[in-house]
């Protein structure tokens, strides 16, 4: 049995939870919101994650991608990038992505203050280089005041940017969720089958991967362990990071937390039905057949996955002037690179 320590040397989240029974014997431990954040960063970056001007062509914001009335996904199999490009892999939802143990499908950014940086510059997303994202921002009045006031500090810096958007996005996370209810001793807060379709989790063997307070995100897993997985994505994974053939079509183990919000499915987005999701993964990971019954258990439970969702004012961004940078909409369009 997993002490409330063993658990947090895991998957490397412990400052997040911190109420949790030393010995807890569930695999899957309760969300709660996080106690350590810079209140002024997040309003900071909660602008600048919604700000188009972050972008080459003035259109394309954090949230065009990770949408947060949408599960923090934009629910398309791959995102639509600057003039219209397709991207090359799915977006994972950016809710609860604090507790990840790396960031991007192939854990290439360390942490979200890395991969706030990724987005911006990449020509297949918001294509616009960093110095000039930069300038961008010390070129609209309002935002050079509030970082002087949030960081004591001027000019603007990326990394200033980029710890402002981190911090923010380490508050998304969605507590509250019935099965939370259900961890927290509240037995009703899930019916028989769901109840059911949790101990099927269990003993066939999903929870190896899908466990801790995300329910994933804390290890890499090849995907195809039994049978492969078929698809026409290009992507190959874990072995993009570290050159390893062994890490081929090793991707981060997503989390479950609001599954029933964050289709289509699987790094290439190619599944849109969770019950067709659940199956494959039980036959290319498990080598189980599961049978419509089972199926339809292990969905009602993965249906009570999803928690309370952020909530908050739509934040008021500084407006422009007359010097500041102006975007280039049609501006054209440079290599392609890799995205998410």
């Amino acid at each position: 049995m997993m002490t409330l320590k063993s658990t947090v040397l895991a998957t490397g989240i412990g400052l997040w939870f911190t109420t949790i029974p030393s010995g807890a014997a569930e695999p899957i431990q309760p969300l709660t919101p996080p106690s350590d954040v810079n209140s002024a960063q997040v309003e900071l970056g909660k602008k600048l994650y919604f700000d188009p001007r972050l972008s080459k062509s003035g259109f394309i914001s954090c949230n065009s991608c990770h949408n947060l009335s949408m599960g923090g996904t934009d629910n398309l199999p791959t995102s639509v990038g600057h003039h219209w490009q397709q991207g090359p892999i799915n977006s994972p939802t950016v809710l609860n992505s604090g507790l990840s143990v790396a960031q991007f499908w192939d854990g290439r950014a360390a942490d979200l203050k890395e991969q706030a940086a990724g987005p911006i510059a990449n020509p297949r997303e918001m294509a616009m280089d960093h110095t000039a994202a930069v300038a961008t921002l010390n070129g609209i009045p309002g935002y050079v005041a509030e970082f002087k006031t949030v960081f004591n500090q001027t000019p603007i810096t990326l990394d200033q940017v980029t710890q402002a958007i981190a911090e923010f996005e380490k508050t998304l996370v969605t507590p509250n969720s019935r099965f939370d209810q259900w961890l927290a001793g509240n037995e009703t807060a899930l019916t028989a089958e769901e109840r059911a379709g949790y101990d099927l989790f269990k003993s066939v063997g999903c929870v190896a991967c899908h466990n801790g307070p995300a329910v994933g995100g804390s290890s890499f897993q090849k995907v195809g362990v039994i049978a492969p997985y078929q698809t026409t994505n290009p992507a190959e994974g874990r072995i993009a990071v570290t050159g390893k053939d062994a890490d081929r079509l090793v991707f981060k183990v997503p989390t479950l937390r609001n599954i029933a919000l964050t289709y289509p499915y699987f790094h290439d987005g190619a599944v849109q039905s969770l019950n067709d999701a659940v199956n494959i993964m039980a036959h290319i990971q498990l080598n189980r057949t599961l049978t419509a019954d089972e199926n339809a258990k292990v969905v009602a439970f993965l249906n009570t996955l999803t928690g309370d969702q952020p909530n908050f004012a739509l934040p008021q961004l500084p407006p422009s002037v007359a010097n500041t940078p102006k975007p280039e909409p049609f501006a054209a369009v440079d290599t392609p690179a890799a995205a998410h």
